[in-house]
């Protein structure tokens, strides 16, 4: 099935689903649509069956009888934002090793339906989850769009495929040997309903099983996301035409090579000739906070992250980022951290559009918190607009994926993923870690700054 075809199919099953949704009005607030230009004052936004139907001011759109009122007075509309970088499986343990052996067996029941609430109630009401086992991943995704469970829209890649799967991670990483094997390993993505092809070490292939993976991948409609961070895996994934990279990689590198600069800005010459913008998710907050973190590891305390999760769970995680600052895994984040602003600079210079996503799962990032901070980080740090930070959440991301035509802005005919935050976020886009209503498809799962346990 194409991508196309799947991304009709499944905004036909959301009209469907949300049938019963009432219909509303969202009145009063500033609407950043998501296409970046000037704000609407005093907006209102007419929904009806769970679709946008009209958006205009309190002065030029009257509200019919019927639609219920909710207010974003005081407060910045947006679209609801996209995680480009979710782990589903992960919820910010410390040690993956006996995270992958003692809860394989709960992804699909407790682990992956917890992460997907607690994004949504973030304000993420659609997800890229890169990389978890494949039925697992088949049955989360296939709950949320049924609507049995709560969770953001999923665009979902299932294992990584790369040269080798790591010992123990066989049922989430997927091993590559030879061309006709990797053909048949994207098929068997493709026909599970799969929408990205997770590629990773592909330095380390063959260019012939490399091209194979992607040239498969884009006959059956799905995109390709690859690491970056080695100078190869960004030459081989230039080479082989991938769709999206990955992370600021090199490790303590100070810069990106040359030749991999003019590379990248001799692919993003070619836009649309190449099948569109190249694009890049350099999920830097964890690296930059991390020491932030050490020294005031207080936001781990946060509760929020506990929702879906037994007691057992929550006190394993919680004992395993007791000592926070010894953790083997972030050693060598104080000695990249200095590297990012430089690497972030040259990637801005070479013309590839930035998504927000933040590996969000991974040790010490939880998926209630991750997002927000991210976009703090490129506003305050990396001289990023909050626009453009807002956009590269929300618009690219929709365009990435091919979904645009429905999801993406605040705009007619699109599906009503509606986010309200009280203050000015151009101001201060760390207002987002308070998101006060979250809407997906009309429903409403936040407001007020309070869960509607109804609809969850």
């Amino acid at each position: 099935m194409s991508l196309k075809i799947k991304v009709t199919f499944l905004f036909l099953s959301a009209l469907h689903l949300n049938a019963f949704a009432q219909n509303q009005a969202l009145v009063g607030g500033r609407l950043i649509d998501g296409f970046g230009h000037q704000p609407i004052a005093n907006s209102v936004i007419l929904i009806k069956d769970g679709i946008i139907e009209k958006v205009g001011t309190i002065d030029t759109l009257a509200i019919p009888e019927g639609y219920t009122q909710v207010s974003t007075e005081g407060m910045d509309v947006l679209p609801g934002l996209w995680e480009n970088h979710a782990h589903l499986m992960l919820n910010g343990h410390a040690d993956y090793v006996h995270w992958d052996v003692a809860y394989i067996d709960r992804l699909s029941d407790e682990i992956m339906p917890a992460s997907a609430a607690q994004l949504l109630l973030a304000g993420i009401t659609s997800a890229r989850d890169l990389g978890a086992p494949l039925k697992d991943t088949i049955s989360v995704k296939s709950r949320i769009e049924r609507g049995e469970i709560p969770g953001p829209n999923l665009y979902v890649s299932g294992p990584f495929l790369q040269h080798e799967a790591y010992p123990g991670t066989e049922k989430f990483r997927w091993g590559i040997d030879g061309v006709a094997d990797a053909k048949r390993k994207v098929n068997q993505l493709a026909d599970a309903g799969m929408d990205i092809i997770k590629l990773i070490d592909q330095d380390k292939m063959t260019l012939e099983e490399a091209q194979a993976i992607v040239d498969q991948a884009h006959e059956r409609g799905l995109k390709v996301v690859a690491h970056s961070h080695r100078p190869d895996e960004i030459r081989r994934g230039l080479e082989i035409g991938v769709d999206n990279f990955e992370h600021t990689g090199l490790t303590t590198s100070p810069e990106y090579p040359a030749d991999i600069i003019q590379a990248l800005k001799e692919r993003t010459a070619t836009g649309r000739v190449a099948g569109g913008p190249l694009f890049w998710t350099p999920t830097v907050e964890g690296l930059w906070n991390y020491q932030l973190t050490v020294a005031n590891p207080e936001r781990l305390d946060n509760t929020c992250w506990h929702r879906g999760l037994k007691d057992d769970t929550i006190a394993d995680i919680e004992s395993s980022l007791k000592n926070v600052g010894q953790l083997d895994y972030m050693q060598l984040t104080p000695l990249r951290k200095p590297t990012l602003k430089r690497k972030i600079a040259q990637l801005k210079e070479t013309g590839v559009v930035f998504l927000v996503g933040t590996d969000s799962g991974i040790p010490t990032k939880f998926h209630c918190q991750s997002t927000w901070n991210e976009m703090a980080i490129w506003v305050e740090q990396m001289q990023i607009s909050s626009m453009d930070a807002i956009r590269a959440a929300t618009y690219w991301p929709a365009v990435m994926m091919g979904v645009n035509k429905t999801t993406g802005t605040v705009s007619e005919g699109k599906a009503a993923d509606i986010i309200a935050v009280k203050g000015d976020v151009l101001r201060y886009i760390n207002l987002l870690q308070n998101v006060n209503l979250v809407m997906k498809n009309g429903v409403i799962y936040k407001q007020d700054g309070l869960p509607v346990e109804a609809n969850l």
